[in-house]
């Protein structure tokens, strides 16, 4: 069945008004649009923030009169309220959607593929996984980046921290790379549920641990430590994600504008705090900077000082 698409200008202050107006005068569903192309960078859970311009469009039965809409919301907000009537054909949404994943290579040896399609190499480490709720399939260049720099370690027996785990698609790459455990970190209940059913998907669930900020372990000393984030959050955790790594260990830091990384990737606060056991500080991690451009990662070699 085709539909007709009703769009209507609003703000961050009168988007959900709108909604709920298109609702009343029939809207099957309502969906916002960014109107100026204006990121809304990760919120926190629970939150729904919208853009400073915001498209609010309602969807509505093919044989609806828009006319009496769109005069409604010019009596409510004014003559010149922008406005658009759109006729979109039917079509299978589901099949849409996932026409638009395929399996996607990392490196010389990982591939991440959707549950729908064949396998292209049967003997190249192949991790299923599906879009869904949390943030992580592969598509995102940060994302690409830090599989591309795991696909090129030697992971075999170590220790890994995903921080900001989002889908584990990241921890789970590494377990099938060769890692004996993970530990991932995440403050979206959603994202931690993701990553365990795909570590089930993915025979790796007896490997992975995790956790919301509040249970994350303090004793850890990980191999290697991937944080694909944001500049912000990075610069404010860097004592606490540094601190999961041991001295020396390797650690890839992503979701960084080259314009954020001396303020975000530079200085003493990436130093491991004190250990317990030692008490003396130290470099935590040699230091990978996956950006949000697409080139090859460099490894900064940091020196590692003895207790």
């Amino acid at each position: 069945m085709p539909w007709i698409q009703i769009r209507i200008n609003a703000t961050a202050k009168t988007a959900d008004k709108v909604s709920n107006m298109l609702l009343g005068r029939g809207a099957q569903a309502v969906t916002f649009m960014d109107a100026k192309d204006v990121p809304v960078y990760e919120p926190m859970p629970g939150e729904t923030p919208l853009w400073g311009e915001t498209e609010v469009m309602g969807l509505f039965d093919a044989e609806t009169d828009p006319a009496p809409t769109i005069a409604f919301f010019q009596q409510i907000f004014g003559e010149n309220v922008g406005y658009k009537v759109e006729q979109l054909e039917d079509k299978d949404w589901v099949r849409e959607w996932m026409d638009h994943f395929h399996p996607m290579q990392f490196g010389e040896r990982l591939w991440i593929c959707p549950s729908w399609r064949d396998v292209p190499n049967p003997d190249a480490v192949n991790v299923m996984l599906d879009p869904g709720l949390a943030f992580g399939t592969g598509t995102h260049p940060t994302t690409a980046l830090c599989l591309q720099w795991l696909d090129g370690l030697d992971l075999s027996g170590k220790t890994v921290v995903d921080f900001g785990c989002g889908s584990g698609i990241l921890g789970i790459a590494a377990l099938k790379l060769g890692a004996a455990r993970v530990i991932g970190i995440d403050i979206d209940p959603q994202a931690i549920q993701a990553s365990r059913d795909n570590a089930t998907r993915n025979g790796v669930a007896d490997q992975i641990e995790l956790y919301l900020p509040a249970d994350q372990p303090q004793d850890v000393e990980a191999d290697v430590v991937v944080a694909n984030i944001l500049a912000g959050p990075l610069r404010e955790l860097a004592p606490l994600i540094a601190g999961h790594g041991k001295a020396g260990s390797l650690m890839a830091l992503s979701g960084v504008l080259e314009s954020q990384k001396p303020s975000t990737v530079s200085g003493s606060k990436w130093t491991r705090p004190p250990s317990r056991r030692s008490g003396a500080a130290s470099p935590a991690a040699n230091t990978t900077n996956c950006g949000q451009h697409r080139r090859q990662p460099r490894t900064i070699r940091a020196p590692v000082r003895k207790p």
